[in-house]
C-alpha cells in the first residue's frame, strides 16, 4: 500500500511539474496597443491603399472678356474679343485619387474595448491630376493662358463629378477598411468595426 501511495505522489508531482513548465514556457499574449499607439501606427502606414482611376472628359471653353478700370481699355478688349472670339474644345484626361488623410486621425477617432476597436474614418479626399500631354485638342484658338484656364476648368469639373460619385467613394472606403483591418488584426485585435460615430464612453 505504501508503494502505491508513493507512485501516486510521484505521478501527481510529475503532473504538477509539467503544468508549471507549460505555464512558464507557453508564449505570453502580446499586450494590445492603447489608442495613442494605434494612432501612431495608422499614421506610419506609408501608403494606405488609395483608389486611383483614370477619366477623360470633353470640355468646351469660351471665356467672357474681362473688365478693367479704364473705359477705353474695355472698348479695346471688346474689339479684340469680337475679332477673335476665344474658344476651345478638347478631350482632357486626368488621374483621380480618392483616399484618406490619416494625419488627421487622433484618439477621438478610435475606441478600444477589450480586443475590439471602433474606428471613425475622416472624410474621403479627392485629388485630380490633369495629364496635359494626353490632352487632345479638337478645335482651339486659345493662347497659353486661356489653355491653362481650360485645363483648370476641366480639373474642377472632374473633382466635382468624382466628389458626388457615391460608387467611387464607397470603393475608396472599402479599400481603406481592408488595409486598416489588416493592420489592427496584425496588432492582436480580433474585431474591427468602422462606424459613423463612437459610442458614448461608459461612466466611471
Amino acid at each position: 500500500m505504501g508503494l502505491v501511495l508513493r507512485i501516486l505522489l510521484l505521478l501527481v508531482a510529475a503532473a504538477l511539474g509539467a503544468l508549471g513548465a507549460f505555464a512558464l514556457l507557453r508564449p505570453q499574449p502580446r499586450p494590445l496597443p492603447d489608442p495613442p499607439a494605434l494612432v501612431l501606427q495608422m499614421r506610419e502606414v506609408t501608403r494606405l491603399e488609395t483608389l486611383e482611376v483614370s477619366l477623360y472628359k470633353k470640355v468646351n471653353f469660351s471665356p467672357e472678356p474681362t473688365a478693367s478700370d479704364a473705359l477705353w481699355k474695355d472698348v479695346i478688349n471688346w474689339a479684340a474679343y469680337s475679332l477673335r472670339t476665344p474658344r476651345g474644345r478638347a478631350i482632357v484626361f486626368a488621374d483621380v485619387h480618392l483616399g484618406y488623410d490619416f494625419q488627421r486621425i487622433d484618439t477621438s477617432s478610435l475606441q478600444v474595448s477589450g480586443t475590439r476597436v471602433d474606428v471613425v474614418l475622416p472624410p474621403v479626399e479627392v485629388k485630380v491630376v490633369i495629364r496635359p500631354g494626353e490632352t487632345e485638342i479638337i478645335d482651339s484658338n486659345l493662347d497659353s493662358q486661356e489653355t491653362a484656364h481650360l485645363l483648370e476648368r476641366a480639373r474642377i469639373a472632374f473633382e466635382r463629378e468624382v466628389s458626388m460619385d457615391a460608387r467611387l467613394k464607397e470603393r475608396a472606403r472599402q479599400s481603406a477598411e481592408r488595409s486598416l483591418r489588416a493592420l489592427f488584426l496584425s496588432l492582436g485585435f480580433t474585431e474591427v468595426r468602422f462606424v459613423e460615430r463612437l459610442a458614448p464612453a461608459s461612466p466611471g
